[in-house]
């Protein structure tokens, strides 16, 4: 296995290879994000470990949308099952992407942890949902300052696993071996990632601009409220489409590349 080093402009070619890729399938794309969001959620749901499971799924899942995204490369229809390419492998790869799942969720709760431990846990609250933010919360010196402890720990966390689940499954690393090569590859073309990261931004902000200005245009503000959550998660299902673009021009593929 050979890291590549990519040129800066490449970032901006991950995001343009997402969005084509995206509306080569749409339907299919779309449908298993999805998918991948509801498994999440029903997960999340499980009485006591619940929020657990679902962050253990994670890598497995994002592995799946990718596979996804492999097969709409080549002009196949990604059928539901191809969430599950993580746990169709040998039992060495299921091994090791259970391992990873566990590991993220240790990452996370720790992270998730460390804020805690700044604001009496106020900010974990609001992030899992079982909180409202107040005004006055948001503005707690406290607040702000877990809320960049757990940005801090989760930065890390998030580009060791960028591309863990797909050298797990497609280049037979073990998982920390993956997590190691994955933050590497991700630090050495640093400046491509942040080109990639801030052109979503851009996209997202143009997005948000563009339906609110529709429905201000037609007169009815309550429109874009109602538009704006449907077409977030679009491209959400944009966003995890491009990411199969950045494994594979990050890395020289395999002899032979699982499907």
């Amino acid at each position: 296995m050979k890291l590549n080093i990519v040129p800066a402009r490449t970032g901006l070619v991950w995001v343009k290879l997402g969005m084509q890729t995206f509306f080569k399938q749409p339907l299919a794309l779309a449908g298993l994000f999805f998918m991948f969001m509801a498994v999440m959620t029903l997960a999340s749901l499980v009485p006591y470990l619940g929020f657990v499971l679902a962050m253990m799924l994670l890598p497995a899942a994002t592995l799946g949308l990718m596979s996804a995204t492999q097969e709409a490369t080549q002009g196949r229809f990604p059928m539901p099952i191809v969430l599950l390419t993580a746990f169709r492998s040998n039992k060495q790869k299921t091994r090791a992407m259970l391992v990873l799942g566990a590991l993220y969720a240790l990452g996370f709760l720790t992270a998730m942890g460390a804020s805690a431990l700044v604001d009496g846990g106020d900010f974990a609250r609001v992030y899992l949902g079982g909180a409202t933010p107040t005004r006055e919360m948001l503005q707690a010196s406290e607040f702000q300052a877990a809320m960049w402890v757990f940005i801090g720990l989760h930065l890390p966390l998030s580009l060791m696993f960028w591309h863990a689940p797909a050298l797990v499954h497609w280049h037979d690393l073990p998982p920390i071996k993956s997590l190691f090569f994955s933050i590497v590859a991700c630090l050495r073309n640093f400046w491509a990632f942040a080109i990639f990261g801030l052109m979503w931004l851009a996209v997202l902000v143009l997005v948000v601009i563009g339906v609110t200005t529709v429905g201000a245009l037609l007169g009815n503000p309550g429109l874009a409220g109602d538009l704006l959550f449907p077409v977030l998660l679009l491209m959400a299902s944009m966003f995890f489409t491009s990411l199969y673009f950045t494994f594979r021009d990050s890395f020289e593929p395999p002899p032979e590349a699982a499907p």
